[in-house]
């Protein structure tokens, strides 16, 4: 599998990334361990979790196959703090919490440090000095290599990158911003890419599919087996069966058509070369949706394909983004 840095550091990952939200919930450990198997004998490197995911249990699982399985030092390991399932609160991006949660995710996952630390969100009653300043003890104690955000606006990862740049050799530079990004969901061309591109700090995409829309599975109805069937799934997926939506799975299809690939391969290589973009997060719930996502690696859009999904899924953005005398 072809590597690409992240951002404007020398970490090197593969350009598909695999992830871990489903597991220990929606996918058994059996399942688990042949994705992980399967990820790492294309060529994948780049695995992302979450100290949240399954309550920890997403952390757990990647550590004990990453003990019988797959070699630890195989793998960039990718992992975020920050968000608490608290009735009063939902991110905590105080200095105690971050390198405590850090602490534990170590331990979870069974080893000394992690590849890439993120945080998973914005704390506004925190001062980003300070959630900032956790990234930086994180890197100079050796527990993690390198440092990122996650679904920051624009203006917060401006902020937070340029705070970052302001004194080299002593902050470090953030590598990554984990955002969602996909043909049905292209909010952050407005201000996030354009800061990203211009800071140097690399995109790795989540739900890249459209939360599975894009595979054209929800066209003619909700399968059972489906995420958009599943209890705590539905309301997910639901933003993404609208009539906007379905005009763009129409646009994927009908280019899977004339590709002869599917309309999964045309949405995920369409992402997967956008400007800024390092790697897309593939969250499959099987090994079977896992191996279907990365005969993705061969297929290169046309330019021609490519600028028609970009016209029929195009967001609308007028003042400030464009030029405001043309408006």
């Amino acid at each position: 599998m072809e590597q690409r840095h992240l951002g404007r550091t020398g970490l090197r990952v593969t350009r598909l990334g695999l992830g871990t939200l489903n597991w220990a919930r929606d996918t058994d450990e059996q399942e688990a361990a042949d994705q992980l198997k399967a990820f790492w004998e294309a060529g994948g490197s780049l695995v992302d979790t979450a100290d949240i995911y399954a309550d920890g249990g997403a952390e757990y699982l990647l550590g004990r196959l990453t003990e019988e399985l797959v070699p630890r030092e195989d793998l960039v390991i990718a992992t975020k703090a920050g968000s608490v399932l608290e009735a009063d609160r939902r991110v905590d991006g105080s200095r105690r919490h971050l390198l405590a949660a850090l602490d534990s995710s170590l331990e979870r996952l069974g080893t000394d440090y992690v590849d890439l630390w993120q945080l998973h969100a914005f704390d506004p009653h925190t001062p980003l000095e300070e959630t900032l300043q956790a990234l930086d003890l994180a890197v100079t104690s050796g527990r993690a290599r390198y440092v990122g955000l996650a679904h920051f606006s624009g203006w917060q990862l401006a902020r937070a990158g340029t705070w970052q740049l302001a004194a080299p050799g002593v902050r470090n530079r953030l590598a990554s911003a984990q955002m969602e990004y996909s043909l049905l969901q292209r909010g952050i061309e407005r201000e996030v890419l354009p800061a990203a591109l211009d800071l140097g700090i690399g995109l790795l995409p989540s739900s890249p599919l459209g939360r599975g829309v894009l595979t054209g599975k929800y066209r003619h109805g909700t399968p059972a087996d489906s995420r958009g069937a599943s209890e705590h799934l539905a309301a997910f997926v639901a933003p993404y069966l609208d009539e906007t939506a379905s005009r763009v799975v129409e646009a994927v299809t009908t280019a899977a058509d004339g590709l002869a690939v599917t309309p999964l391969q045309v949405a995920l290589s369409w992402v997967r070369d956008r400007p800024g973009v390092t790697a897309p997060i593939l969250g499959a719930r099987t090994a079977q949706q896992l191996r279907a996502a990365l005969s993705v690696e061969t297929l290169s859009l046309p330019d021609e394909i490519r600028q028609a999904l970009d016209d029929v899924s195009a967001p609308v953005h007028h003042y400030p983004d464009h030029d405001w005398s043309t408006l």
